[in-house]
């Protein structure tokens, strides 16, 4: 769930270009996890108040407990927090965890997250890269509409392609 709050806060930033990396490097018991938006970025003042759960530029309601859970639980499972950002060049946010610590949350299901990005704004665009050791699964909407010309993403054909091969890349990095 971080990490969909973290990519909507990009589309909500009006990013058109979403980058999305996951490395697990399991001999050395880590998960860095890194968002990467060419959204309207933060100013200072923002950026400074941006871990305050109590802080939010949202105006449908009060709160925005997004970074800054992502950052307590980060730094909870023997972690690390950054996020750096500027007006009009967007916002990289990474976290690190002990890949092995009891309190680190699952990946979850990143076929669902990809796809409710990659459907749910035909507009931008998602580069994700996920590496577990020497393995790693690269996937980039820019290339695959290069490619359909100007057959929609979200074309029933095309998104049961994508669920299949996102499955199956994803499902690859974690075989024996």
């Amino acid at each position: 769930m971080h990490i969909l709050d973290i990519l909507q806060n990009g589309l909500e930033a009006g990013a058109s270009r979403i980058e999305l990396a996951l490395e697990e490097d399991l001999s050395k018991d880590l998960l860095r996890i890194t968002i990467t938006d060419n959204g309207k970025g933060m100013d200072k003042v923002t950026l400074d108040r941006v871990r305050d759960p109590f802080f939010t530029t949202r105006t449908t309601r009060r709160v925005g407990l997004g970074i800054p859970l992502f950052a307590a639980t980060a730094e909870r499972c023997n972690g690390s927090f950054t996020i750096e950002s500027a007006p009009g060049e967007g916002t990289t946010i990474a976290a690190t965890f002990q890949h092995s610590h009891i309190d680190r949350p699952p990946i979850g299901d990143m076929v669902t997250t990809l796809l409710s990005v990659i459907l749910g704004q035909e507009h931008v665009d998602l580069h994700y890269h996920h590496k577990v050791n020497e393995r790693d699964f690269e996937f980039n909407t820019e290339e695959v509409r290069a490619r359909l010309g100007e057959v929609p993403l979200s074309h029933p054909v095309v998104r049961k392609w994508l669920r299949e091969y996102l499955q199956e890349g994803l499902s690859a990095l974690h075989s024996s």
